[in-house]
């Protein structure tokens, strides 16, 4: 195998994608998908640790490939403390808080778990790289309204600072030159003020924000507060029911925008009313996004899968595109920028952050 070869882990709540890079070229990729009769034997994505790390040990197998061929190995990061972007070593204190069952419950936690315990039998370096909870925030993007709740930076961090650097270099400039709002739109969204390289606002898209294909985003609170004071449900119960049973899924039964977008062609009028309503509140927060660099934005980057939806991507471009040039860079790419951080890494020691 060649001396540059990343293993690159990329661990999602119901799928593990896996791929071998050459340097920045791709060889070999995988998308597993984790039916949710394998994933109901578990109570939390940590329990699945052995779980996925077997699916790893069976691609490589698949791929005549031993972890001793392995340059370096790298997985996406997880909901830890804030901190700044860039790659990290998977050191004792990074293991540790992985491994303490203490954070924010969400599959990406495996991806450092599962690139350590590869690399420790190789004897390469394990890294994460921009992780769920990068923080660059202005203080004043952290006064919520109650002391007692701080907003909180957590996004689609990886992949909105990945197009950030694809769409500065395509305009021959660096990301720290440029102000960009991105919207990432996948089964949740985070849509970001990325002001000079640095993410200085964004909604927690498990909080605040749009609707999305499965998540409410932002909802009435004092109706909230009554479901939730009824003792008609549990914590975990409204927490499943606002993480992955709203949005979409609890107005028309499904979070496949595609789906949604057959049903208007079929004439559904709810379908319609629902998709263009998700459309509007995307464009809202992207023009709250606008006020946070007082209108100073050089692009509006949409990217993401629903990036690829061809009645939500015009409905949210005729709002916003008096803002600034609307750019779109359907679903992500989250592989490649990670094998990016760790060629980055591998070439230059000084990079590398320490958690």
């Amino acid at each position: 195998m060649n001396e540059k070869l990343i293993l690159v882990i990329n661990p999602g709540s119901t799928s593990t994608k896996i791929a071998l890079f050459n340097g920045l070229e791709p060889l070999k990729e995988i998308d597993i998908t984790h039916q949710a009769s394998e994933l109901a034997e578990f109570s939390s994505n940590l329990e699945q640790l052995a779980f996925r790390f077997a699916a790893v040990e069976n691609a490589l197998k698949d791929w005549n490939c031993q972890p001793s061929d392995l340059k370096a190995v790298i997985g996406r990061g997880g909901p830890l403390k804030p901190l700044s972007g860039g790659v990290y070593h998977v050191g004792a204190s990074l293991m540790q808080d992985l491994q303490s069952g203490k954070l924010v419950d969400h599959a990406s936690i495996l991806g450092g778990l599962i690139a350590c315990r590869v690399a420790d039998a190789a004897k390469i370096p394990a890294y994460i790289a921009d992780p769920v909870s990068v923080d660059e925030f202005e203080d004043i993007a952290r006064i919520s309204g109650w002391p007692e709740l701080p907003r909180l930076s957590l996004s689609h961090a990886l992949n909105i600072k990945a197009v950030v650097a694809e769409v500065a270099a395509e305009a021959g400039r660096k990301p720290e030159d440029m102000n960009y709002i991105v919207a990432h739109l996948g089964g949740g969204f985070s849509i970001a003020a990325h002001q000079k390289g640095r993410q200085i606002d964004v909604n927690n898209a498990n909080d605040a924000g749009p609707f999305s294909p499965e998540r409410c985003g932002t909802l009435p609170l004092t109706g909230l507060l009554k479901m939730a004071c009824s003792g008609k449900f549990t914590f975990n119960q409204l927490k499943k029911m606002l993480i992955g049973k709203g949005g979409l899924v609890a107005y028309l039964g499904t979070s496949d925008c595609r789906e949604v977008a057959k049903r208007i062609d079929a004439g559904d009028a709810k379908a319609k009313l629902v998709l263009e309503a998700m459309a509007y509140q995307i464009a809202k927060e992207i023009g709250a996004m606008a006020t946070v660099m007082k209108g100073r934005v050089d692009a509006i980057i949409l990217t993401g899968g629903v990036a690829h939806n061809p009645k939500v991507v015009p409905w949210i471009r005729e709002r916003v595109e008096f803002i600034a040039p609307v750019i779109v860079k359907p679903g992500q790419n989250e592989l490649k920028a990670l094998a990016a951080h760790a060629c980055r890494a591998l070439a230059d020691a000084s990079v590398v952050k320490e958690y």
